[in-house]
Formats: C-alpha cells, sequence, structure tokens
C-alpha cells in the first residue's frame, strides 16, 4: 500500500493537470520557490502540514479531501478551478485512497437509492416498499479524461526507466501494481462519464460468500461441454474427424462490454425483462433442445432454478427465440438501472495498448494490460487486494459474459456449417472444418488462433 507522502504526490501531479497548471504556478501560490515543490513531488524533500493546508485552500477543498487520494480530490476540485477549454486532460494512473467498505450484514432493498459518490460508502438500505430506482444521471466529475492509452504507456515507460532498462524487473514491478493501476484507469476512464455508479452498495446474501473460501449463490454458466455423440463414434471406431482447438483472445478483455448494475440492486418479483436494467435473476431455465450445441447454462446438471446473471439470462432469452431451447422463466430479481458503457473507454484504452504491444512484440506491456483487466475482474468482488469498490454483482456479470462470447462463437461456426466438437473454459473452442472461412485469425480482440490440432478417433 502506498505511503500518505506517496498518494499525496500524485494527487499533487493530478490536480495539476486538471488544473493545467505549472510547478511555478503552485509554488508561487502556496509559498514556496518552484525548486523547493519540486524536491517535494520527488520525493528529495517531505510535504508539511502547512504544505497541506495551502495546497488544499489553493484548490478549494479541505485537507482531508486533498489528503484522501488523486481520484477523490479530482472530484472535489471545484468547477470554477477547472480549465474550460475544449482539450483534455490526463489524470495520472494512481491509485485513490480506499474507500471504507460497507458493513457485510447489509442487504439490498427494493427502496431507491440516491446517487452515491465514488468516494463514500452507499448508505444503510431503507425499508422496502418503492419501486426500483432511476439511473442516477449527475456525474460528479465534469471535465473529460484525457488520452487513456498513454497513461498506460506513461507507466510502462517509467517501469522501465525505474528498472534501468531491466525487462523482467518492469515486468514483475507492473504486474504488482496491476491492481492499484487499472483501478485508477477506470476513475479516469469515468471523468465526465453520464451516470456516477456505485462502489459500495449493499451486498444481499445471494451475492456473499457462504465462507471465506467458498462460494456465493450465482451460478456464471462456465462451460465445460464436449460432443457426446461424436465422441462415442470416434471410441467406437466409426468415425475420424480433423479438429481445430482454437484460442479465444482476452476473454475478459472482450467481456468488459456488458450491461451492468449503476447503482444498488432492488429487488422485484415475476415473469418480466426490462433490458435497460442489469442484475441477477432467479429462473427456471426451461429445456435445452440443441444436443448438437452446448448450452449458455454451461455444464450445470442439476434441474430447477438457479440464480444467473444477466448475459446468461439474455443469452437464454435469444436461444429460445431460435427456437434452440424453451424460454426460461424468471421468478425474481435483483437489479439496477445499466448501462453497456460503464467500463467501455477503459476496455478500448486496454485493447489499443494490447494491440500496439503485440504489433511492436512488447511483452512487458502486452503482459502488463493482461495482468490489468485480469486482476480487475477478479479483485472487484470480495479481495483484500482491491479496496476501492466491491461489486460481486459486476464480477459475476463480467465472467458470465465471457463465457456468453465464447458461447456465441460456437453458435457462428455451427450456423456456418463447422462441426462444434467441444467448448470449455473461457477461451477454448474446438471445431472441424475450415474455421478460417468463419473466424479471422490472428491475436486481435475480434479474431482467434489455433492452439493445437489432432484427430478425433485418431490420435485423441
Amino acid at each position: 500500500m502506498m505511503s500518505t507522502e506517496e498518494t499525496l504526490r500524485l494527487t499533487v501531479a493530478a490536480l495539476m493537470q486538471l488544473t493545467r497548471e505549472r510547478q511555478p504556478d503552485v509554488a508561487a501560490a502556496i509559498g514556496l520557490t518552484q525548486p523547493q515543490l519540486s524536491r517535494r513531488q520527488s520525493g528529495k524533500s517531505a510535504w508539511t502540514l502547512t504544505d497541506c493546508d495551502r495546497l488544499a485552500a489553493h484548490w478549494g477543498m479541505s485537507t482531508l479531501d486533498l489528503l484522501a487520494g488523486p481520484t477523490h480530490a479530482a472530484g472535489c476540485l471545484p468547477a470554477a478551478r477547472r480549465p474550460t477549454a475544449d482539450a483534455q486532460t490526463a489524470v495520472p494512473l494512481a491509485p485513490s485512497a480506499p474507500a471504507p467498505p460497507a458493513p457485510r450484514s447489509a442487504a439490498l432493498t427494493a427502496t431507491p437509492a440516491p446517487a452515491e459518490t465514488a468516494s463514500a460508502p452507499a448508505p444503510a438500505p431503507a425499508p422496502a416498499a418503492a419501486a426500483p430506482s432511476s439511473v442516477p444521471r449527475t456525474p460528479r466529475r465534469a471535465v473529460p479524461a484525457g488520452p487513456l492509452p498513454d497513461l498506460i504507456r506513461d507507466r510502462v515507460a517509467a517501469a522501465l526507466t525505474e528498472a534501468s532498462g531491466d525487462t523482467d524487473a518492469a515486468q514483475a514491478a507492473l504486474i504488482k501494481r496491476a491492481v492499484p493501476d487499472v483501478m485508477a484507469l477506470f476513475a479516469a476512464s469515468r471523468v465526465g462519464g453520464r451516470y456516477e455508479h456505485s462502489e459500495f452498495p449493499p451486498t444481499a446474501g445471494l451475492l456473499q460468500k457462504r465462507s471465506q473460501k467458498g462460494a456465493d449463490s450465482i451460478w456464471e454458466g462456465r462451460p465445460k461441454w464436449r460432443a457426446a455423440d461424436l465422441h462415442r463414434a470416434a471410441r467406437a471406431g466409426h468415425i475420424t474427424m480433423d479438429v481445430t482447438a482454437l484460442d479465444m483472445n482476452a476473454a475478459y478483455l472482450a467481456a468488459l462490454k456488458t450491461w451492468l448494475p449503476i447503482g444498488k440492486l432492488t429487488h422485484s418479483e415475476g415473469d418480466h425483462h426490462d433490458p435497460k436494467r442489469s442484475g441477477v435473476h432467479l429462473v427456471d431455465p426451461g429445456e435445452w433442445t440443441t444436443p448438437d450445441l452446448p448450452s449458455p447454462l454451461g455444464s450445470r446438471q442439476e434441474p430447477g432454478p438457479l440464480w444467473i446473471t444477466e448475459p446468461t439470462l439474455r443469452a437464454l432469452i435469444r436461444c429460445a427465440k431460435m427456437n434452440l431451447c424453451t424460454p426460461p422463466k424468471i421468478m425474481e430479481s435483483w437489479t439496477s438501472g445499466a448501462s453497456e458503457g460503464l467500463l467501455e473507454k477503459m476496455r478500448r484504452a486496454l485493447d489499443t495498448v494490447r494491440d500496439e504491444a503485440i504489433a511492436n512484440n512488447d511483452e512487458v506491456t502486452t503482459e502488463y494490460v493482461k495482468s490489468m483487466y485480469s486482476k480487475f475482474v477478479s479483485t472487484i468482488g470480495e479481495s483484500a487486494a482491491n479496496r476501492e469498490i466491491r461489486r460481486p454483482d459486476w464480477m459475476h456479470i463480467i465472467r458470465s459474459q465471457a463465457f456468453v462470447n465464447l458461447w456465441l462463437k460456437a453458435h457462428k461456426a455451427h450456423k456456418a456449417g463447422l462441426t462444434v466438437v467441444q467448448m470449455s473454459g473461457t477461451d477454448e473452442l474446438h471445431v472441424s472444418g475450415d474455421w478460417r472461412e468463419v473466424f479471422p485469425e490472428g491475436r486481435g480482440l475480434s479474431q482467434v488462433k489455433a492452439k493445437s490440432m489432432y484427430t478425433l478417433g485418431g490420435n485423441e
């Protein structure tokens, strides 16, 4: 965890960029010389409490707000202190001060919640009764973020400089900082956002782990499927088939484009799906009637109702319209007003830098980006590695979206005349036939690559 001194230096740098002030300007405003301010920012001398009071007064906020981290301080910066020109400003990648988590005992209610600020936990839930809340529309930050890819590139350049060009050491340092860096990137991507998302909404029991190492009640639809008839025929020696195992690139990065709840989840009952909302649903999934394709429900064998996420429900509804299964029946839901664009700016920035790194054979950046998006997904639930957000609903939804994306690839292959042989995990699809006629080959986000080839009924 960063020290208060380190966090303050990053906050000062962020606010200077937001206000477009230079070191001489800030130094003069707080009674220092430019060299004195430079030494404080470089860590060669320490910021004093008097300096903190003067900095806070200069930027029109309380000293505690200044010390709460760059993201929080940027949100407290008065509009009058922000530049009015159209040019964008960039916020450095740096972690904000952790927001205190909401009590684990808090339960979701059916009442609407006011728009929470990203720097504080959600308020305690009120007694149930009212209708679901409308989407909050008052953004806390008014100035758009700058060129987000530059924030990632600059961090890599700084790490290489600090490691004196040692790529292994730089890569290790970057991966170690992946969680705070990706959260800072996310915060920068939300500057000027239309909606103010909740970071610590109350959590329903079904989204809470049953034990420290246990799971909650949500079924994500992770696939583990094989074409049973084909494998039986192959084992009996009746058929042989050339099969290619395809790998879907950056599955979790692609899955960041998904419908996410904006505020706290509210409860509803009845068989009704609102496409403008997102969350988790208790459903009777119906019957899967297409044996030569896997179900979006994944490897679940038990019959009866289960809690699934928004992407899985939407996939089942879509499959029912294509007569691949009987329609799912929704029994109850926990949902909020939703947006498909909450993570879109961050996703595009990561994808842009990833493409550049692959083209340049830059493994340091490639692995750093991979660590950023994968750890974002794995730590936004209930992880001690990430104290800036607690959204287990987001975690489940993003993972489920990755599995649904893989299912969509399988359906596309099937529809194009390929034989779907196997599907598993987040990114593995085995097909027989000329797959290059269906999927573009490469390492890009919309491309696939061949992992291996084998003969079913031969060397399987």
